[in-house]
């Protein structure tokens, strides 16, 4: 199949200025770091514990492999196909249209709900009281960021990046401290809850995907793209890891599972209590950190999807003093306020995860269909991540499970209606 995304794609007649590479090594690493040292790792291993109990090092082992297989399926793709977008590119020119948009259509829809979440969640952490205006204000000023151009973006992840990392070592050092839970029996909960838990593990480990959405600004993206996502997959691991392993050794099982907010709780229950409100504005950091790059990634992808008409048109004009796809990104920031102000989305994490497990799954179908493999991307990999997403996503909670899927239903009725007028105006 021809493909109209090369190596160093060319001008089209929606794009008649192009995107700069300007990120390398470092910077892309920050971003896929920052975005999977989101808001996901302040609130996600509570909703796991219940699900997995005393499993839960488990769920996120299940989920750091399957994360795995896609990193590498996406570094394959991302190296040969280095344009915006992303799977919905990928999926088009390995698998065809229908695949691709599933793909293009299940991150759009799903990371948009997820940068209301991540939005709320730093409204909560910052002033309860005043949790919705909060997050509008934070959705416009970091869509203004964005605005300003990538490497404004990379710097500012950069600096979120580095004060997620120091909580994040506070609240290890906390549960490292004690005093720690003794045991109190609560095992209601494992077995097969591993699969569910995996499942919303996965919402945390994603952020490895906005390195390849942003394929046409890296700088020697054949060898920088692999690398980077690599390089920010295995942080995240041993960070989700660790910090499973403290959690149950700090909070009894009950109090973790039902925990609205468990790395907070760990310190506030630990010799250094004192130092939970830098906790809380680590968290508020964090939030800012993954909804500055998934606004970002979500614009690329949509931008992308505008470029094939599978989304309006103008979404695929670049422009502005710094080349950013200006109509996508202002598009992706009014979607999020309409949620914030109309949705309680802190419900939407298993809508993410079903989602964006989804678009991986065609990552690795297209990854699958590449002959030319390096040595540590064979065949069985994909065939595994492929498989391996698909298990988590239809494990997950029913109302994820339902909800998404019928987000996925009306989108793809919506393209198919759109097609047909397409065809029956040309004939």
């Amino acid at each position: 199949m021809a493909s109209r995304y090369p190596s160093q794609p060319s001008p089209d007649r929606h794009t008649p200025r192009q995107l700069q590479r300007r990120l390398g090594f470092l910077d892309s690493t920050a971003i896929g770091l920052g975005s999977m040292l989101g808001a996901g790792v302040f609130v996600v291993f509570a909703p796991a514990a219940a699900l997995a109990g005393p499993l839960l090092p488990a769920a996120v082992a299940l989920a750091g492999v399957i994360a795995y297989c896609n990193a590498v399926a996406s570094a394959q793709l991302a190296a040969k196909y280095p344009s915006s977008g992303g799977t919905y590119v990928y999926g088009r020119i390995r698998l065809g249209e229908w695949p691709g948009f599933i793909a293009g259509w299940g991150f759009v829809t799903g990371k948009t709900a997820s940068c209301a979440a991540m939005a709320l969640t730093f409204g909560h952490y910052a002033a309860p009281e005043f949790a919705t205006p909060l997050a509008v204000a934070a959705v416009v000023v970091l869509t203004g960021v964005n605005l300003l151009g990538i490497t404004r973006t990379a710097l500012l992840t950069r600096i979120l990046l580095g004060v997620v990392l120091a909580t994040l070592a506070f609240v290890a050092a906390a549960a490292v401290l004690g005093p720690h839970a003794a045991p109190d029996g609560a095992e209601a909960a494992g077995g097969w809850g591993v699969l569910p838990a995996a499942g919303l593990m996965f919402f945390a480990f994603a952020g490895y995907a906005r390195i390849a959405t942003l394929g046409e600004e890296v700088r020697d993206p054949a060898r920088t793209i692999p690398r980077a996502i690599l390089a920010a997959l295995a942080a995240a691991f041993v960070i989700y890891l660790g910090l499973a392993l403290l959690l149950q050794w700090q909070l009894p099982a009950e109090q973790l599972a039902a925990s609205t907010a468990p790395l907070l709780d760990a310190v506030t229950s630990s010799q250094l209590s004192a130092g939970a409100p830098f906790v809380q504005a680590g968290a508020a950091a964090a939030c800012l950190g993954a909804l500055l790059a998934l606004i970002t990634g979500v614009g690329r992808t949509a931008m992308a999807m505008a470029r094939e008409r599978d989304l309006p048109s103008p979404l695929a004009r670049v422009g502005g003093a710094h080349p950013v796809p200006f109509l996508a990104e202002l598009a992706v920031g009014a979607a999020v306020i309409v949620l914030l102000l109309t949705s309680n989305v802190l419900t939407v994490v298993g809508f993410s995860s079903f989602g964006v497990l989804v678009y991986y799954s065609v990552t690795n179908a297209a990854a699958f269909t590449l002959s030319a493999r390096p040595w540590h991307a064979p065949r069985w990999l994909n065939a595994l991540g492929f498989l391996g997403c698909l298990l988590l996503a239809v494990t997950l909670p029913p109302a994820s499970v339902l909800g998404m899927a019928a987000v996925l239903a009306v989108g793809a009725a919506g393209r198919f209606v759109v097609l047909r007028r397409r065809k029956a105006a040309a004939a």
